[in-house]
């Protein structure tokens, strides 16, 4: 008898070293804003400001998803930019010699043109466009300072002037707030694919 009432004891106290009461010392206070009109008092609340556009035109509707497929063809070539950018700098650190780096620099670049140029070519302008503000958006670099830092100042100003062919710019830079259709896009797939 005594070891059954020994092993309810432990039983008891083992289960209940891990629970706790309910703290009601702190209270949950928020801080609201008010205004007094004519003796009565209404709570002042901000609202994040957003910008409702309409859609009910069939040309901006168009416009709209004409946007969203060049982002879904886009968006994952921006991610992969981004991940090869990282992974690429890991492994340069870790090369002791310059030439080592040279190296793997030119195996890396010929490695991404055999993979990506054929789908880069097939770019429409507008796309190529937003692939490079994606890229900004992804890696917090233009395409630019990327070009100019692996590539050399030769390099940088040939993409850059072929880019301005086409009515590019490779130092384009991506605003959340200017460009709110493209990040309530990407929101919204990120969302989707959840």
């Amino acid at each position: 008898m005594k070891l059954k009432l020994f092993g309810l004891l432990l039983f008891t106290l083992l289960h209940t070293i891990g629970l706790e009461a309910q703290d009601t010392t702190q209270r949950k206070t928020r801080l609201v804003r008010y205004e007094v009109v004519d003796g009565d008092t209404f709570p002042v609340y901000a609202f994040d400001e957003f910008i409702l556009k309409d859609l009910n035109d069939p040309e901006a509707y168009k416009k709209y998803l004409r946007l969203v497929r060049n982002i879904k063809k886009t968006l994952p070539y921006a991610k992969l930019a981004a991940f090869r950018l990282q992974m690429m700098e890991d492994n340069l650190n870790q090369l002791k010699t310059k030439r080592a780096r040279e190296k793997y620099m030119k195996q890396t670049e010929k490695a991404v043109k055999e993979d990506f140029m054929h789908d880069m070519k097939n770019l429409s302008r507008t796309q190529g466009v937003l692939l490079m503000k994606l890229i900004y958006r992804e890696t917090g670099q233009t395409t630019y300072e990327i070009l100019r830092k692996y590539s050399g100042n030769a390099s940088t100003l040939f993409w850059q002037s072929m880019a301005m062919v086409y009515g590019a710019d490779v130092k384009i830079t991506y605003d959340p707030v200017e460009d709110y259709q493209i990040e309530h896009i990407i929101r919204a797939l990120d969302i989707e694919d959840k």
